[in-house]
């Protein structure tokens, strides 16, 4: 994979919350590609957590609860979560032929990303991005922060 200043891909494990749990896991990796590596269940049998990865990509599935919910029960989604990925057109045909509801088309940007969007079953907003040459953030007015 091309690395690029501009887009670090260091780790954040994101909680990602579904009102259901089941239909998700099976949409995420029908669609977007996403593999089970390993699940929770409580002890009356219902799933609690799944972590899941695409590539070096890790979230944890959790089951939407009072203080915590999916954008589907809110109605607004209050953020995005962006996944590298090494062919990001191969990514896109596959979840546009499965049905996946495409809110950003295929894209190049200025700081050297190749970038689509899609909104999943319950309104994540997810990108997935594939670095397509070096940038620096100097060369499209980036200004760094002040470390003094």
């Amino acid at each position: 994979m091309v690395k690029n200043r501009s887009v670090p891909t260091d780790c954040v494990l994101p909680h990602v919350y579904y009102n259901n749990m089941p239909d998700a896991l099976i949409w995420l990796n029908k669609v977007l590609g996403f593999v089970e590596h390993y699940r929770i269940e409580l002890p009356d049998g219902q799933l609690h957590g799944v972590m899941m990865h695409h590539g070096d990509a890790w979230i944890m599935l959790k089951q939407s609860g009072r203080t915590l919910t999916s954008p589907a029960k809110l109605g607004v989604s209050t953020l995005s979560l962006m996944v590298f990925v090494e062919d990001v057109d191969d990514h896109y045909r596959r979840a546009k032929s499965s049905g996946a509801q495409i809110v950003e088309e295929l894209f190049d940007t200025e700081y050297g990303e190749r970038q689509y969007a899609v909104l999943d079953l319950e309104g994540h907003l997810w990108e997935f991005s594939q670095h397509i040459r070096d940038v620096t953030p100097e060369s499209f007015g980036a200004k760094f922060a002040d470390k003094g």
